[in-house]
């Protein structure tokens, strides 16, 4: 099997929802901002999770979106699949056609596989990540990152709106 971007990252985003729960609906941005995800990668991969029900969407001013369910029932493999992400390490998909028409010799090896991985991921929830000391030890320090930015970003408009005074400027006649 091989996860791709697509699953690591809608796994990464819900996360990142969980850890903010409470605080109101969150915004793609915020999440763009604390994770290095793109926006308009966000937004591809929240319409398909909010189609899935995993997320609701909140419009207007404050706006973004939430978890549709308590972070303890939401699973991790139901995020991946609501992406449309495969749990699947067979070579033919598990359609049993790995060598032309027939199965091949390792078949059963891979597909085995794939339902230990689905099972795995299914006895995981976002709560359960949350509940982690080290996650919540990077959360904060991701949060704590982007306030410095905003408030380095704030000092420096800051400074570019301040009026100069008079006794600053010279007048050359």
């Amino acid at each position: 099997m091989r996860l791709t971007t697509k699953g690591r990252y809608a796994v990464t985003a819900m996360l990142d929802l969980a850890l903010h729960y409470g605080k109101g609906p969150i915004s793609l941005a915020d999440i763009s901002e604390r994770q290095g995800i793109s926006l308009s990668y966000l937004e591809q991969l929240f319409t398909k999770l909010r189609r899935k029900e995993l997320v609701r969407s909140t419009r207007g001013p404050g706006g973004g979106y939430s978890l549709s369910r308590d972070a303890h029932d939401i699973a991790i493999a139901e995020i991946i699949t609501a992406v449309d992400e495969k749990m699947d390490t067979t070579r033919c998909g598990g359609l049993a056609n790995c060598q032309g028409d027939d199965r091949c010799l390792t078949h059963e090896l891979w597909s085995s596989l794939s339902d230990q991985i689905y099972s795995f991921l299914s006895g995981i929830s976002l709560g359960n990540l949350t509940d982690q000391k080290d996650v919540q030890e990077i959360a904060m320090r991701q949060s704590r990152k982007c306030d410095d930015n905003d408030l380095t970003e704030t000092e420096t408009s800051v400074a570019l709106d301040k009026p100069t005074s008079t006794a600053d400027s010279t007048v050359v006649s």
